[in-house]
């Protein structure tokens, strides 16, 4: 089973000063700055999933600048991602036409010919058809019962789209792999989906509109999927929102899913934002320590313009917590001396008053019982990866880009371990299962 990062241009300063919280004045973004197999040393994935939607243009608004857009159309994204080395010549690049970007619009902005041109042009190994994403979705529904108008819409568009994209792929004699997408409005018209783009030709099919629904719905998805296709036909999942959840859809035969999960939750998750290998085939999740920067944050700043803090107060006590934090991964603090000073800067950030009035509160009682366990089990000095062993307790303080990615960064690493042992268990189950059907063919 492939982990397939998607990408959102996430990389990171590699000579961002901790100590001095800045870049280099003379960093250029994107050229001095490094993507997660670079600043690692090694692809923390097997592949890189690039959505149109994020690259843009003059139809979508995407993440890219105009600028990096014209050098991915220029120079490919093998060589744009730098993946264009022999040490990554194996990772697969993926590529999909952002339906999340146009969802609003009647059809989608791109033609099966141009989107299938794009990813010939571009280098990817792989190219989603040209899907319309479907929201309605009633697990209890059969067949192609019920539906909403749009619905139905959409789903003829997707598949009338998906025939066209194969046809252009075909003609072209295209260098990337054709994927027929899968839309639905319930598990037995996914089914239907499937089984058409099966009958097109297709071989690896991704399943789209996944992102809303929980595990037992897509659970319902995938096996109404499976009754309806050949074993042979490969199954992607799109935008896998449960990710962590992975070892529950090994049944299915998922051969690839693409997600960003591990690298947004160190800074979108307030809670479980650092991972480490846990028991077993279990995670274990952290909460890093917030420290914003008390000039920049939007929250304290509000505080400072209603006069509830004077602004030299709070650079004080930020100050005071990062030295704290610091001096006690040095062994130099003690762990209630550095998790009261953090809790003194928190609090204007949680209850939006100063610490003393506030701290008997709920809410900062329950931020100081997960960073005191943070702080007692300082897993940062658990994990053998780069970015830990360089950044020390810089990985695990929730405070600008350059410390959060690198924590997601390292979120990457244990993920993708994750995945390999997972698929280490399957492999052993598999070989047990042989051996006992040879064994009882022998009897």
């Amino acid at each position: 089973m492939k982990f397939i990062f998607a990408d959102s241009l996430d990389y990171v300063d590699p000579a961002f000063d901790f100590i001095a919280d800045r870049s280099p004045a003379d960093r250029q973004p994107y050229w001095d700055d490094a993507y997660p197999h670079e600043i690692l040393g090694y692809a923390p994935y097997d592949g890189v999933l690039v959505s149109r939607g994020i690259i843009g243009d003059h139809r979508v608004k995407g993440k890219y600048t105009a600028s990096q857009a014209r050098r991915f159309h220029l120079v490919g994204a093998r060589k744009f991602l730098r993946l264009d080395t022999p040490q990554f010549a194996k990772l697969d690049i993926f590529g999909d036409c952002g339906a999340f970007t146009y969802v609003e619009e009647e059809r989608p902005p791109y033609t099966p010919a141009e989107m299938a041109e794009f990813y010939d042009e571009c280098g990817f190994t792989h190219g989603c058809s040209v899907d319309h994403i479907i929201f309605d979705f009633n697990p209890a529904l059969t067949g192609l019962a019920g539906g909403t108008d749009d619905a139905k819409n959409r789903f003829e568009i997707t598949l009338e789209n998906a025939d066209g994209f194969r046809r252009e792929a075909l003609a072209m004699g295209a260098s990337f792999t054709p994927m027929g997408v899968v839309q639905g409005w319930s598990p037995g018209s996914m089914a239907e989906a499937a089984r058409r783009l099966v009958a097109m030709g297709y071989t690896y099919l991704a399943i789209g509109g996944m992102v809303p629904l929980k595990s037992p719905e897509i659970k319902l998805c995938l096996q109404a999927i499976r009754d309806a296709i050949p074993a042979a036909t490969r199954l992607h999942i799109l935008g896998f929102a449960k990710a962590d959840d992975i070892d529950g859809f090994h049944g299915y035969d998922i051969a690839s899913f693409d997600t960003t999960s591990p690298l947004i939750r160190a800074f979108k998750d307030a809670k479980q934002n650092y991972y480490l290998p846990g028991e077993g085939l279990a995670l274990r999740y952290f909460t890093s320590i917030r420290v914003p920067q008390a000039i920049e944050n939007p929250k304290l700043q509000r505080g400072v313009k209603k006069g509830s803090f004077r602004a030299e107060e709070l650079v004080r006590l930020e100050a005071l917590a990062l030295n704290s934090l610091r001096a006690f991964d040095r062994g130099e603090a003690d762990l209630d001396e550095t998790l009261h000073n953090v809790l003194v800067y928190s609090a204007p950030l949680v209850e939006e008053k100063p610490y003393e009035d506030c701290k008997s509160s709920v809410a900062l009682a329950k931020l100081a019982e997960r960073y005191r366990i943070t702080l007692t089990e300082q897993p940062w000095k658990q994990c053998a990866c780069k970015i830990c062993r360089d950044a020390a307790i810089d990985v695990i303080i929730f405070r600008g880009s350059n410390r959060n990615k690198r924590r997601g960064i390292h979120n990457l690493v244990v993920y993708h371990d994750h995945i390999e042992k997972l698929d280490l268990k399957r492999a052993v189950e598999r070989t047990d299962h042989l051996s006992q059907r040879l064994c009882g063919a022998e009897r």
